[in-house]
């Protein structure tokens, strides 16, 4: 039998759904004659999801149908998707006023509502997608995967039909192999009611050499991608390398994507934005968990940037993550030249102390030289800086620290161009910083990282005592003051309250020597 593959999107942010876009154009590499179609269920009517859903399939008849699920908790620093988390638990933990108890209490239910119904509803598309698949092939099988699914594996099993194919990380090896009818116990996953394998998200990801993707291919078999291309302000997402080799304590990138860094050719990353500039994309995202994750790369951007260059791509714009401490002059010259007009740095503090207890890795010194490299190069837009207040032996001299960097982050660019996002850390499975929380007796083993109740949502949401009143306290003055400038809001409130230090002590961080008891 022909294999027909599926993909089904499951609704998330307004996000360019790449993982099925590269998986159907990998998959069309390999299998020419494998037929495919994309359904990006969220680029339909919510009232619509089942109808479209069951439209597709019944146009389609798919005998292996592939769910991407990207969204599941809802922890984020402002602005989540059913309203603002950080809001409602911080009203209910930390106000005094008993009618803003209230508030967060109902915007909390609402919230909590909004997530556990989400779940009830992705789980009903995935189930009524293969139901409505068998009718048309009894052996028809299903793959679920995406983000989502890579870290919360353990927890959808008890949920997600029997005999599904629950895909962790990338997965391009495993439908090659399930297109060939061939084992798959070598995968990074797993069948629905066998139990998985003990650290399967931890095993490393099968090496694929990218190639850019072909879409004049994709067009044809994605009905919704015009949808995509309407809006000239958004950024398609464009991928130009896999892997972060980092051990930040918090981040789950590392586990799911792997610690060995692959590089797409430059060759092809341009010659995938030219496709799709060529369809009137202008605004990209590099998708990389990190653009320039350690220096023994920067050769490799430079030779990326360059291209982008000598493609004739003028009026281009670009934005990613970027590791600051791994500027160049160069570099910066090229990010200015080539249109980066945004970038995220997710130092997370400005206290070389808790930068290093937290294993990220960044020297907070270097950081501010490659900006004011940066600066000097021409750049004059927007840069987004990552603090998570409140994690390992935050207490108010780091604090005083972190304002002092924040505020020499605003000489170098401007105050109106450097925006702190403020975040509290979603804890995550498969992480060194839930190891912290089990050793330090926040949360015991067994727990249900996708619960939101609240006496469960408190420990996740993590801002632990004796600062987290304190930061709850600052949040909820910020929200009152200054909510559409809240980032902005809590430094000048915490400096009010704390003053800084001197810049010196946030870039100063003595290494502890521990001594040695000879046994």
């Amino acid at each position: 039998m022909n294999t027909r593959i599926l993909y089904c999107r499951l609704p998330c942010n307004p996000i360019f759904p790449i993982g099925v876009v590269y998986l159907s154009d990998h998959v069309h590499k390999q299998f020419p004659d494998v037929e495919q179609r994309i359904f990006d269920v969220g680029a339909v009517p919510p009232l619509d999801y089942g109808s479209a859903l069951d439209a597709a399939i019944d146009q389609f008849q798919p005998n292996l149908l592939v769910y991407s699920w990207r969204d599941i908790q809802i922890y984020a620093p402002v602005g989540g998707r059913g309203g603002n988390p950080l809001q409602n638990s911080f009203e209910v933990f930390y106000d005094r006023n008993p009618l803003k108890k209230l508030r967060g209490a109902l915007g909390g239910a609402r919230m909590l509502t909004s997530h556990y119904t989400e779940l009830w509803r992705n789980m009903s598309l995935i189930k009524r997608g293969l139901k409505r698949a068998k009718k048309y092939h009894p052996t028809a099988k299903l793959v679920v995967g995406g983000g989502a699914v890579s870290v919360f594996y353990e927890q959808l099993a008890k949920s997600l039909p029997k005999g599904a194919i629950v895909s962790i990380g990338e997965g391009e090896a495993l439908l090659e192999k399930i297109i060939r009818v061939e084992d798959l116990s070598s995968e990074r996953c797993y069948i629905v009611g066998d139990a998985p394998r003990k650290g399967l998200v931890h095993e490393p990801p099968t090496p694929i050499e990218k190639t850019a993707c072909n879409y004049n291919y994709i067009e044809t078999i994605w009905p919704e991608f015009s949808y995509y291309l309407q809006d000239r302000d958004f950024y398609v997402g464009v991928q130009t390398k896999r892997g972060c080799p980092h051990n930040c304590c918090y981040c789950v990138y590392t586990v799911i994507e792997g610690k060995q860094v692959r590089i797409n050719p430059a060759d092809e990353v341009v010659a995938e934005m030219r496709q799709l500039y060529d369809r009137g994309i202008r605004n990209f995202w590099f998708t990389d968990a990190q653009f320039i994750p350690a220096r023994r790369y920067i050769d490799d951007a430079i030779e990326l940037l360059q291209k982008i260059v000598a493609s004739g791509m003028e009026d281009i714009k670009w934005a990613a993550y970027i590791r600051a401490d791994n500027l160049t002059p160069e570099l910066c010259e090229l990010m200015v030249k080539t249109g980066m007009n945004y970038f995220e740095i997710g130092i997370t503090s400005g206290s070389q102390e808790l930068v290093r207890k937290m294993r990220m890795g960044y020297n907070l010194r270097t950081v501010l030289q490659n900006c004011r490299d940066l600066k000097a190069a021409g750049f004059e837009d927007m840069v987004s800086i990552n603090y998570s207040f409140n994690v390992i032996d935050e207490r108010f001299e780091t604090i005083r620290q972190t304002i002092a960097y924040h505020r020499e982050m605003e000489k170098i660019f401007g105050a109106d161009k450097v925006e702190p996002a403020i975040f509290f850390i979603g804890l995550q499975p498969h992480t060194h910083l839930e190891e912290y929380a089990f050793k330090n007796d926040v949360i015991k083993p067994g727990y249900n990282p996708m619960s939101h109740m609240p006496w469960v949502a408190k420990k996740l949401l993590w801002n632990p005592e004796p600062l987290g009143s304190f930061f709850g306290e600052v949040c909820l003055q910020a929200f009152r003051d200054n909510p559409n400038d809240f980032g902005r809001e809590v430094m000048n409130i915490l400096e009010a309250r704390l003053g800084k230090s001197e810049l010196e002590a946030a870039l100063t961080a003595p290494v502890e020597v521990k001594q040695l008891t000879k046994v």
